[in-house]
């Protein structure tokens, strides 16, 4: 099965390619190595006994704003996904972390189902 079929469902017809184009090591890598590759993981700015607050940085722009806006859709239309973005906002996290957040496990997702060479499933987020 290509990877292609077993994302197909995920969303548009552009999310799929752009993640199989952009990150052709998708399935092959860790959670946290595909988080960075599209520029979702937290990025320490400390120096010395310093802390600041992390932030993404880096990663394929083009991907991540694909991600983020398959995210805003997907944060109010698939039901697993909106149950985790509501849980966010009750915490009161602002709303771009929790657009973040749901692009996070939607990647997290893609790149377990392309381990486990499954197809996407409304059961599976």
């Amino acid at each position: 099965m290509s990877r292609r079929a077993q994302l197909v469902e995920m969303g548009p017809v552009r999310l799929p390619a752009m993640l199989i184009a952009e990150m052709p090591k998708i399935g092959t890598i860790i959670d946290e190595e595909a988080a960075a590759l599209t520029g979702l993981a937290p990025v320490a700015h400390d120096s010395g006994t310093l802390r600041r607050k992390r932030a993404t940085a880096g990663g394929r722009r083009a991907l991540r704003r694909v991600m983020f806006q398959a995210a805003l859709v997907a944060a109010h239309h698939r039901p697993s996904l909106n149950s985790f973005a509501d849980r966010l906002r009750k915490a009161g996290n602002p709303h771009k972390v929790i657009i973040t957040a749901v692009a996070r496990k939607r990647v997290t997702i893609a790149n377990a189902l392309c381990k486990s060479r499954r197809k996407w499933a409304a059961a599976t987020a």
